[in-house]
């Protein structure tokens, strides 16, 4: 098997160490610093966290059954108006991973995942697995996006090496 139960469980772990650690962050910023257009793909550092989290959302709701967010891939960057939207948005959101990737097991890994994408225009059916990963991967490459930002912006940018998440939480 690609992944295992385990390896699920510390990268949600790690993705919401992650998260904890950029919410610090943004409050190093006012709301308009946040909100910048910053000439990145997503526009500005809450566009790129909103991206973010539309896509986990977009992923949980395939894997687990939870909400759908509003809009497709265009609107991602505007699902939050705040960071105190974006906060309470992103902490539910990394508690359903928790919580999901805690139930797993292998079989839930296995097999075809179906799905309309928006993105292609069509039906897809890939690995699970496969999926399972993509989720955590886009995780890490929009985070990366944002360390570059708030380093730019003169934010000290947290710690993101995955060899120095702590043992234990609290991970919210």
């Amino acid at each position: 098997m690609m992944i295992s139960p385990d390896y699920c469980l510390v990268m949600a772990r790690y993705n919401a160490w992650q998260n904890r650690q950029m919410k610090h962050a943004f409050e190093a910023l006012d709301e308009a610093q946040l909100g910048k257009d910053r000439k990145a793909f997503f526009g500005s550092i809450l566009g790129t966290a909103n991206h973010l989290l539309w896509g986990d959302m977009i992923w949980m709701s395939r894997f687990a059954g939870t909400a759908r967010p509003e809009g497709g891939i265009t609107e991602s960057p505007t699902l939050t108006a705040s960071r105190g939207e974006w906060e309470i948005a992103r902490f539910r959101t990394d508690a359903a991973i928790l919580l999901w990737a805690e139930r797993l097991r292998a079989v839930d890994l296995a097999g075809e995942l179906s799905w309309y994408s928006g993105a292609v225009g069509r039906n897809v059916s890939k690995p699970m697995a496969l999926c399972v990963t993509h989720m955590f991967n886009h995780q890490t490459h929009h985070r990366g996006q944002v360390h570059a930002m708030l380093t730019a912006a003169g934010v000290a940018a947290p710690v993101s090496d995955l060899a120095f998440m702590p043992e234990e939480g609290p991970w919210l």
